[in-house]
């Protein structure tokens, strides 16, 4: 489970940008949250709206790209094939518009929760140089804290249960400490219990390749397929059944089944309406994620489908009797239709829009205040206001609005 991300000096997120997905204490909704075992209550949906070019997808990216810088290494002694298509994706930059921005460190932080314990990881890198990184834990059936470890450049020091490990002296400083751990002490209980979070617990979706994506995750278990044939029907799509075709050099075919008029016919998903083809490109990783309780990052997830259809994954995550596993759908999106109280909590909706200096800001409805210091009601028209700018990131005007100007 993502519980908070943290980032700054990437791209162009200049200022550090907090995206929490800890539920805030407001009464709307309070069915649809999830409940830890430690009775800690976290959101299973989060959206991020604002203009094209203001930075949503950064905020997403940032994200994946802390995942990349800890999970490729790993995967590069596994020659594994689709990580590699999935990890060259996206490079570490820094914000270049400023001599600042040049000159410092990208920083990340991330708070996640596997069922055992939320851990906290630090990481900053300059130039695909670490600078400084940790990892700290919480367990969650006592409570007890402990620092895990902790890197300045080339000093290292292990701690509470990593004590006893031992690492090899001139450590390579473009390798994250966690990489290497993951590479060499993947037997450790609590090394394999952070990286299965970054390989598993978290899913990145991105539409670059959908058929290389599509063989992660589609028919990997009955209960998936299942659940997967469950939506293709509730949507009325005239599909019975599916199957997948594994061919050589790694390549799938998808075939999908139909019956009219009693005859039995199977055609390729190829074949299919661009509308179908974009279905099985999401719905297997949908199914996924609420299967397993992972949480998943989708950008533009609103062009892919109908806003009925997206309302309708919104809604799968939002309750919690199908939801049964912790399950989180984190997306950008531009679609209005879905921007209302019968949807989202204040809390579950963030802007993103870049200020004077090309740097993107975050910010969540919950938390803004307009220019009167007034905030936001939970019976209030959210898309009209966006529309009309009052919650600063314009969606067509690419800036965050000056409040302090606006009511001078």
């Amino acid at each position: 489970m993502l519980c908070q991300f943290s980032v700054k000096n990437y791209k162009s997120i200049r200022d550090d940008i907090t995206f929490d997905m800890q539920a805030a204490a407001i009464s709307e909704h309070t069915d649809k949250v999830i409940k830890d075992s430690d009775e800690q209550l976290f959101l299973p949906v989060s959206v991020i709206y604002g203009p094209n070019g203001g930075g949503k997808s950064n905020v997403l990216e940032a994200l994946q790209a802390l995942g990349t810088m800890v999970l490729k290494p790993i995967h590069a002694t596994k020659q594994n094939i689709i990580a590699d298509y999935k990890f060259n994706r996206y490079p570490v930059k820094p914000f270049l518009f400023s001599e600042e921005g040049k000159n410092n460190p990208i920083e990340f932080e991330v708070f996640f929760r596997t069922e055992l314990a939320e851990y906290r990881y630090v990481l900053h890198v300059k130039a695909d140089i670490v600078i400084f990184e940790s990892l700290d834990r919480i367990k969650l059936e006592t409570g007890r804290r402990s620092a895990l470890f902790t890197r300045h450049a080339e000093e290292i020091s292990l701690k509470g249960v990593f004590a006893k490990l031992k690492i090899s002296e001139g450590l390579s400083r473009s390798l994250t400490l966690l990489s290497y751990l993951g590479i060499t002490y993947m037997n450790n209980d609590v090394v394999k219990d952070v990286i299965n979070w970054f390989e598993f617990g978290i899913d990145f979706l991105n539409y670059g390749n959908p058929y290389e994506e599509l063989k992660t995750a589609i028919a990997s278990s009955e209960e998936i397929k299942k659940l997967v044939l469950d939506m293709i029907r509730e949507m009325d799509l005239d599909i019975e059944d599916f199957r997948v075709e594994k061919r050589d050099n790694n390549q799938i075919e998808v075939y999908t089944q139909h019956i009219v008029n009693g005859f039995k016919a199977e055609i390729p998903l190829s074949e299919e309406s661009s509308g179908t083809k974009k279905l099985f490109g999401l719905l297997p990783f949908i199914a996924k994620s609420l299967v397993c309780g992972t949480t998943l990052v989708i950008d533009e997830l609103d062009a892919k489908i109908h806003p009925v259809l997206l309302r309708y994954v919104i809604m799968l995550f939002n309750n919690m009797d199908v939801n049964k596993h912790g399950a989180q759908l984190v997306f950008t999106s531009h679609d209005l239709s879905t921007m209302n109280n019968e949807v989202f909590r204040r809390d579950e909706i963030w802007f993103v829009a870049k200020g004077n200096n090309q740097n993107s800001k975050l910010y969540s409805l919950v938390e803004f205040k307009t220019g009167n210091g007034e905030v936001v009601r939970k019976d209030a028209k959210y898309d009209k206001q966006y529309l009309e700018g009052k919650y600063g990131a314009d969606p067509y005007l690419r800036k965050i609005i000056d409040w302090r100007v606006v009511n001078a």
